[in-house]
């Protein structure tokens, strides 16, 4: 399971594409849960074995949901696959919408894409707006945990610096997680990632202009410089179906001498109940698949992850 990343490690997984390698087993955790999230509605079981597409199973029979908020015809959402004038370019750019995938072609099957990580046990789409791939950007903002005199803060038993990241609590689910969200169709991920960390940390949506702008100028220094891209692709995700399911960029933006960051008030907004600095380690729990992010983040920067020598992923 992936609650114990330190266990799993996804350490054979390359980081930047999950599905460079077919002999790499891909195992679904969180988007096989029940129920689904928001309802009640149970996903068929799918064992262990019978979760890739190339294993036959005929009688597979999953179940069909779409939340009535998508089903609504939201801004963010496609219409039903079968509504007249809808003939989305699936594996393309398709005008505004991105639905190439990160990870590569996804197979498309009766005018339906399929999950390229298997069988969900649910069809339709969910919670979730676009058919096929639905990309977000995560922003994992950083800095060294320092003492009262600033000196940076390492480890007891690791004897490794201590990092720390920007983390909201989830209004939807109460999980924490990275302050992130969805990509606006034709938006730069580099924007989203700024967008999202202004909106969700910093409540910059119920700032006045003067303020806004002050936010900008301080936050242009962290977004501008040389940022690490920990991972693009696929997420296992409790909203994922066998039709749409979500793929992410996160990004590390690191305030080494934490002078930046310092002087920025965190404040929840949008989609954040709480926000907060937290240090790193294994012993995290986060929402999707974030806790492996903050993982990769850790040894990029060399920082405290495990007390267990022998947990560290060995490559």
């Amino acid at each position: 399971p992936f609650s114990s990343l330190s266990a799993s490690c996804w350490s054979h997984l390359h980081p930047v594409n999950m599905f460079n390698s077919y002999n790499v087993k891909f195992h679904h955790s969180k988007a096989l849960t029940s129920p689904y999230p928001g309802s009640h509605i149970e996903r068929s079981q799918v064992p262990e074995d019978k979760v890739g597409w190339l294993t036959e199973w005929k009688d597979y029979n999953p179940v069909e949901y779409t939340a009535k908020s998508v089903l609504a015809g939201p801004s963010w959402a496609d219409p039903q696959i079968n509504d007249e004038g809808f003939s989305p370019k699936f594996n393309e750019r398709d005008g505004e919408v991105e639905r190439r995938s990160l990870n590569g072609l996804y197979m498309v099957e009766n005018g339906r894409p399929r999950n390229p990580a298997g069988r969900t046990g649910l069809t339709g789409r969910g919670l979730l707006g676009r058919w096929g791939p639905n990309h977000a950007a995560d922003p994992v903002v950083t800095r060294w945990k320092r003492d009262r005199s600033g000196n940076k803060v390492a480890h007891p038993v690791s004897g490794k610096n201590i990092l720390q990241f920007v983390a909201i609590k989830r209004r939807d689910c109460g999980e924490w997680a990275i302050p992130g969200g969805m990509v606006d169709p034709g938006e730069k991920i580099t924007a989203t990632l700024k967008r999202e960390f202004e909106e969700e940390a910093l409540n910059s949506l119920q700032k006045s202009p003067e303020e806004k702008a002050k936010l900008e100028k301080q936050l242009q220094k962290l977004f501008s410089q040389e940022h690490l891209v920990v991972y693009r692709g696929y997420v296992d995700d409790p909203r994922n179906t066998d039709n749409a399911w979500m793929e992410t960029e996160a990004v590390n933006y690191h305030d080494e001498t934490g002078e930046t960051m310092d002087n920025l008030h965190l404040e929840a907004g949008d989609d954040a109940g709480v926000v907060k600095w937290v240090d790193i380690s294994e012993k995290l729990e986060l929402y999707a698949s974030h806790s492996y992010f903050i993982k990769l983040v850790t040894e990029k920067r060399g920082a405290h992850w495990s007390e267990d020598p022998a947990s560290e992923c060995q490559e």
